[in-house]
């Protein structure tokens, strides 16, 4: 039995991870251990419990104020001196953030293979997004085994010089966890969204928190405002607790009386939230992936992504952060029924749902435990990507409260 250290310190992180956990936790061949950094502490808390997961071990590096360094720093250290105690055959990190970058460099540090999960995403641009692109391409150089979701994410590896042996695609493990919040029962999660399901609103799911975005905060407050006057249209915003976010955008749409804004919601309440949303526009890395696997149209707040997949597909679009073009772009999809529904048909390039299975098949395979998983196939992936009314009608009525949103903008 193969002992892993599964690192994690972030919402995303915890969602992503839940089925890989759940997973090898099932499996006789590995005994995992939870570590949370506890980056993002009350949220990466309460998503673990949705999932009914906890941790092994908490190194609490949360603190007010930390700069990226302190977290790292702190990171680091926690975990120095729990590798001091513990003897594991591998470290798993996911992705791209403070505690990614620190599990695998403490894993490193003590000779312990890192297993990155969600490896290969690339921007092309260093600083955008901040920190992650950098975090991602400095993982990449130190991790024995690179689980990369779709083939052009291997493709990015391999052109970096990554030893393709040590490359595995698998599909995104987001899709997975999706799939399963999408058969819970869940309300919206706050008293302000309670009338959403009767509401005959257009609505447009709105969010905006990473750093690059933060110099642009007041021009995206200001394109939501005008979004929310146009006629039989909500605007809901889910806004990040971060002090320097709100500043930005709680003045231009604080008062609006069709501007919906709500604390950070819960895991299953943002995706039913998600589900009932006509479209989104977001600069978050979860919604552009979420968004198209729930056949969402993404408006991606920046002007350059690290997941250019569903650009590619035509399932999401990158509109900027100025005012004008993120209003034009919405306004178009809200106006135009057929540029609406081309956006909502298009492909989910993203996973299958069964990410979790070629994760721990290709782990197993690292140990000489198994074989090979075969790679996902974007163009092969048989599930459609369920949309708010496929949701419904599966899971006996839990999400979308029989709306059609599909084809909700061709009453326009």
């Amino acid at each position: 039995m193969r002992s892993l250290a599964v690192v994690l310190g972030t919402r995303p992180e915890a969602i992503k991870f839940a089925p890989v956990i759940r997973a090898l936790q099932n499996d006789p061949r590995f005994a995992p251990v939870v570590v949370s950094t506890g980056q993002h502490r009350q949220m990466l808390d309460e998503t673990l419990d949705v999932f009914g997961l906890t941790t092994d071990v908490d190194l609490k590096v949360m603190a007010p104020k930390q700069t990226l360094s302190q977290v790292t720093y702190r990171s680091l250290r926690g975990l120095e001196d729990w590798f001091g105690s513990a003897a594991v055959d591998a470290v798993l990190v996911h992705g791209d953030t403070a505690t990614t970058f620190a599990g695998a460099l403490a894993g490193f540090h003590q000779r312990v293979p890192v297993i990155h999960v969600e490896a290969g995403l690339r921007s092309g641009a260093l600083g955008s997004p901040f920190p992650e692109e950098g975090n991602r391409r400095l993982v990449a150089q130190i991790a024995a085994l690179h689980l990369a979701p779709t083939p052009g994410n291997a493709a990015n590896l391999r052109g970096e010089g990554i030893d393709p042996a040590t490359i595995a695609i698998t599909g995104n493990t987001v899709i997975d966890a999706l799939r399963w919040a999408c058969g819970q029962a869940a309300d919206y999660g706050h008293p302000a969204l309670a009338d959403l399901d009767a509401d005959p609103r257009r609505i447009v799911l709105a969010s905006a928190h990473r750093r690059e975005a933060w110099p642009h905060l007041p021009a995206i407050g200001r394109a939501l405002a005008r979004i929310a006057d146009e006629p039989e249209t909500r605007v809901v915003v889910p806004l990040h607790r971060n002090p320097v976010v709100r500043e930005g955008l709680l003045p231009h749409i604080g008062a609006h009386p069709n501007i919906t804004v709500v604390d950070p919601l819960p895991y299953l309440a943002f995706c039913k939230l998600m589900a009932r949303a006509d479209l989104i526009v977001s600069d978050s890395s979860g919604s552009q992936e979420e968004g198209p696997a729930l056949g969402k149209p993404t408006l991606v707040l920046g002007s350059v992504t690290e997941r250019g997949e569903a650009v590619t597909a035509g399932t999401a679009r990158l509109v900027g952060t100025a005012t004008e073009g993120i209003v034009a772009h919405t306004l178009e999809l809200l106006r135009d029924p057929a540029a609406y529904l081309r956006m909502a048909n298009a492909a989910n390039p993203y996973g299958d749902g069964r990410a979790t299975g070629r994760t721990v098949a290709a782990i197993a395979h690292h140990f000489g435990l198994g074989p090979a998983p075969e790679p996902f196939d974007p163009t092969a992936a048989a599930d459609p990507a369920p949309s708010a009314h496929s949701a419904h009608t599966a899971h006996g009525g839990v999400l979308g409260a029989g709306h059609d949103r599909t084809a909700a903008l061709a009453r326009t």
